[in-house]
């Protein structure tokens, strides 16, 4: 039942609705492109929302206690800037920079502005990121806060919404609110549901959402949403809003065509005249939190690592051992797992601190974002899959790195050397995937010593860090005491008389050790890089292994010989002044099946066998 406001207060809420309107219009019109009509559909929706229900310090951004307004629908940027505007936050002046070179306004919002938490656009990921802040907020921080995200219809479209609804509901993240800005129009026509908002409500219903289905321009029905959706309840809520794209100006309204499409100056004019531009200034009161005190978290413990002494470890337990570790000393730090955890053995965290564990089920575009939801309330977080899935979620990786997210991934079961499961669960292609990500540092370790040291490291570093773990057990070659850095490499094998340089990581260094026995014994001395640091690579020692070695250099990687390790070595040396070295490549060149992990290496022409071979003609020549 609808609850009638006064009239002062529908009057504040249309004044800022069309204030919205109005600015979305000239800031569009002044970069020459732009979304004025995606923004003015969810113009009254957002009046009411700001001035009634958000609660948020815009002059304490970082306030643990303020709600979060995310934009999944990020086209619709010159709303959310005209609010920044109405609420003091940014000038006109700002306001009519959007788009433009230099400006923090940009066509879709990022985190240079303060008051944005996350980077939207790609459709199809506010929500999923929504749902991690909303895990964070209800069972970690366990404040009271909302997480308001804005959707469009179109990105209703988006298998990664419909992972978050499923979540949402999972965990009862009755501080998630959904408004759905249903405005019929998509980029190219009309979207799949068009108007049909009791098909959306089923849908939710159906993810053990609460639907209300209201007219997204009837302010009390927008009001009675918002009052009930605030209420804890069990559930997240989904507010099904019927709108007009172009409210408000007659020759915009629900005509097709005008998706992502700014006025001209005669056109501004002509809808100005209708808008009532007079409310162009005006300033309107955010309610702030009722408290700004900072949360309690229990102070740190000593980081006490697991140590390796003979046996044989793989470096996905030692991961998970390692992780245990650091969830003890740190309770910051948090995990989640694509439902292979007793793989991953991230099962080793869940067991020992299952409050500060998420599960994300076979969703990996959900888990990343929940990592990224973790990172915008300062969480420590770590997600863990086989690494040839990480794939699925590629695009919100990328993201993560425009939203200056701080997120560590765990990829187990990489390259050929997992065996007998074929090339479906065969990563092949993650270290090319990871390295091209903005500023992301890419880890791939050899034994269990050096693992739990650079798991440790990775709690400590910012941006996208990435670790490639290995299904099979693999020697302990490093003490204990034995310390790694990210951008560091080891040395494990080297003479005054070297006459070339084998450069490998992971897998294949335990292949490039015994190749060097071999060649021993037939009096040829090589040099034996660990890589373990394969972004940033270790420039300095690769050119004095070069220079020392003759110039001769044999990468070997169990991955496409597209992209990885051995791409990253020639990369370095381009930086560098003077000759090329000779380098062979050695990696994965055809598509394997299934086999022993020896077989499979021996195959692809990366094992100690094919090491021998490419030194010795490489020598020879």
């Amino acid at each position: 039942m609808t609850t009638t406001q006064t009239k002062p207060q529908v009057q504040q809420w249309t004044n800022l609705a069309q204030q919205l309107r109005v600015d979305s219009i000239r800031c569009t019109t002044a970069a020459g492109s732009g979304h004025p009509t995606s923004s003015m559909s969810a113009a009254d929706l957002m009046a009411v929302l700001m001035i009634s229900y958000l609660h948020y310090d815009f002059d304490n951004p970082k306030n643990p206690h303020n709600d979060h307004l995310i934009f999944s629908k990020g086209h619709a940027s010159p709303l959310l800037y005209s609010m920044y505007k109405a609420a003091g936050a940014i000038s006109d002046e700002e306001l009519m920079t959007l788009r433009k070179f230099g400006s923090r306004l940009e066509g879709h919002p990022t985190p240079v502005l303060p008051w944005v938490d996350v980077a939207t656009g790609s459709l199809g990921q506010g929500l999923p990121i929504g749902v991690g802040v909303g895990l964070a907020g209800k069972y970690l921080d366990k404040l009271p806060y909302h997480i308001w995200v804005l959707l469009g219809d179109s990105e209703m479209a988006e298998g990664s919404i419909w992972e978050a609804f499923d979540h949402a509901s999972h965990y009862k993240l009755d501080n998630v609110v959904g408004i759905l800005d249903c405005n019929r129009l998509g980029q190219r026509g009309e979207t799949e549901l068009g108007w049909n908002t009791e098909a959306y409500a089923a849908r939710a219903k159906a993810f053990g959402w609460n639907p209300i289905v209201i007219n997204g321009h009837d302010y009390n029905e927008i009001n009675d949403a918002f009052s009930r959706a605030s209420q804890a309840n069990g559930a997240p809520t989904l507010i099904v809003a019927k709108t007009v794209k172009g409210k408000g100006v007659s020759f915009l309204e629900n005509v097709n065509g005008w998706h992502g499409k700014a006025l001209n100056k005669e056109q501004e004019a002509e809808a100005l005249k209708e808008l009532n531009p007079s409310v162009r200034s005006m300033t309107f009161t955010v309610q702030k939190p009722t408290s700004s005190q900072p949360i309690d978290v229990p102070a740190s413990k000593p980081l006490e690592l697991p140590r390796y002494e003979k046996d044989p470890v793989a470096t996905r337990k030692a991961y998970g051992d390692a992780l245990k570790a650091l969830g003890a000393a740190n309770p910051l730090v948090v995990a989640m797992d694509g439902e292979v955890s007793n793989s991953t053995y991230a099962d080793e965290f869940a067991k020992a601190f299952p409050d500060r564990y998420f599960e994300q089920y076979i969703a990996e575009q959900q888990l990343v974002a929940a990592a990224v939801g973790m990172s915008v309330r300062e969480k420590i977080p770590f997600a863990s899959t086989f690494a040839a899935f990480f794939s699925r979620a590629y695009d919100f990786i990328r993201m993560a790195a425009i939203s200056r997210a701080n997120i560590r991934l765990v990829g187990s079961h990489a390259g050929v050397s997992i065996g007998e499961d074929g090339p479906s669960q065969m990563a092949l292609e993650d270290l090319a995937m990871m390295r091209a990500v903005f500023g992301s540092t890419v880890l791939y370790p050899c034994d269990p010593n050096q693992t739990a040291q650079l798991v440790a490291e990775m709690a400590e570093h910012d941006g996208i860090v990435y670790m490639r773990t290995t299904r099979e057990k693999t020697p302990v070659i490093y003490e204990v005491s034995d310390k790694f850095s990210i951008g560091g490499s080891r040395v494990v094998r080297q003479s005054a008389s070297d006459q070339a340089t084998v450069v490998a990581a992971g897998i294949t260094l335990h292949e490039a050790l015994k190749a060097y026995d071999q060649l021993r014994e037939e009096n040829v001395t090589i040099r034996v890089i660990d890589a373990y640091s394969v972004k940033p690579i270790d420039e300095e020692t690769l050119f004095a292994a070069a220079e020392e070695t003759g110039n001769r250099i044999v990468t070997v990687e169990d991955h496409w010989t597209e992209g990885g390790l051995g791409e990253a070595v020639l990369e370095a040396f381009t930086q560098r002044d003077g000759p090329l070295p000779q380098v062979v490549k050695l990696a994965v060149q055809s598509m394997p099946g299934s086999g022993t992990p020896a077989e499979l290496m021996e195959e692809a022409g990366i094992s100690a066998h094919h090491i021998v071979q490419a030194v010795k003609a490489l020598v020879k020549h």
